[in-house]
């Protein structure tokens, strides 16, 4: 019914910047919250951020006012920058959606996950 499809991840020093991008496709009535999640060997899936539709934001701690979440409605697509990059924010970064179709109600997606690694 949803699809995402993440692009954007890779290797970079530390300090450095990546930009990710998620696009939702499918049959989308709604999408209510868009957002990142991280998963780091051996740690749990954690919220990197995400946003509603309204354009409230949520950040862990460990990114604020570093990371930034953006997203265009019209695209259907979220995009998380990340700038002044740490060795501990290398994890598998999965999009989010909190999305409605015309079947079902609104329900979680996820995409397949993109790697970041930095390096120190």
């Amino acid at each position: 019914q949803v699809q995402l499809v993440e692009s954007g991840g890779g290797l970079v020093q530390a300090g450095g910047s990546l930009r990710l991008s998620c696009a939702a496709s499918g049959s989308i009535f709604s999408i209510n919250i868009m957002g990142w999640y991280r998963q780091a060997p051996g740690k749990q899936r954690e919220l990197v951020a995400d946003m509603t539709n309204g354009g409230s934001t949520n950040y862990a701690d460990s990114v604020k006012g570093r990371f930034t979440i953006s997203r265009d409605n019209d695209k259907n697509t979220v995009y998380l920058q990340m700038d002044s990059l740490k060795p501990e924010d290398t994890a598998l970064y999965y999009c989010n959606v909190y999305a409605a179709t015309r079947r079902y109600q609104p329900r979680n997606y996820w995409g397949q996950g993109t790697q970041v690694t930095v390096s120190s």
